[in-house]
């Protein structure tokens, strides 16, 4: 797996309003938790559901929240580090009378290699990743050999590895490293019916930036 020093995501500033910082201070009790490198009992945090996702960069949460109330019988386990986002979708969680979703503060690639058990999860969702545009920043990308073998162990099979990206070099990248994986098959798909679209994904295609969803079964 990818070295934990190098990361996939970079801390922007914050400017967390007062409502997301009384949210994240108050409902993270309820509805967060805590990086431990112990494996995670996901049946004991969602009470009486027996399917699993993993979202990995939730941003504000809007997608999250949307998804959430269309899968009730699945419990989403959200992973971000940005403060502000953390508390938008607890507040979200809460006003929408959530019981399905929990939220995790830490560095993805330890919560998936540490925390959860082999074939527990039934998919994974990657909207939207940090391109890292650079060349010498590609080693960055989250979706990378290793990575794409780790998420292979985590999922069930017939399990799903969703993922969109509106930066057309990423969607090529994605599109060769899931080729030489013998995990996976799938590849470009239309957006699933059930992943909204959310305002940072308006405002690219405003911008004319092409989206592009894949869709990978574990086989």
């Amino acid at each position: 797996m990818e070295s934990p020093t190098i990361k996939s995501f970079k801390l922007r500033g914050t400017r967390i309003t007062a409502a997301q910082t009384e949210a994240r201070n108050r409902l993270w009790k309820d509805f967060g938790i805590d990086f431990a490198p112990e494996v995670l009992n996901l049946p004991e945090n969602f009470p009486s559901l027996k399917k699993f996702v993993v979202e990995i960069g939730f941003g504000m949460g809007e997608a999250t929240i949307h998804i959430a109330k269309h899968f009730p019988e699945t419990g989403f386990l959200a992973i971000d580090v940005h403060q502000p986002g953390i508390g938008k979708l607890l507040g979200g969680i809460e006003s929408n009378s959530l019981k399905n979703v929990r939220v995790m503060d830490e560095d993805a690639h330890l919560i998936v290699g540490q925390m959860l058990s082999d074939q527990s999860l039934d998919a994974v969702h990657l909207f939207f990743p940090d391109p890292w545009p650079k060349t010498r920043h590609h080693k960055r990308r989250i979706v990378n050999e290793d990575f794409i073998e780790l998420v292979a162990r985590k999922l069930k099979d017939d399990g799903t590895f969703h993922i969109a990206t509106d930066w057309v070099p990423y969607a090529t990248w994605i599109e060769e490293k899931f080729a030489q994986s013998r995990s996976f098959v799938g590849g470009v798909a239309e957006r699933p019916h059930w992943r909204p679209l959310t305002r940072f994904e308006g405002q690219g295609i405003t911008k004319q930036h092409r989206v592009t969803d894949f869709t990978y079964t574990k086989v």
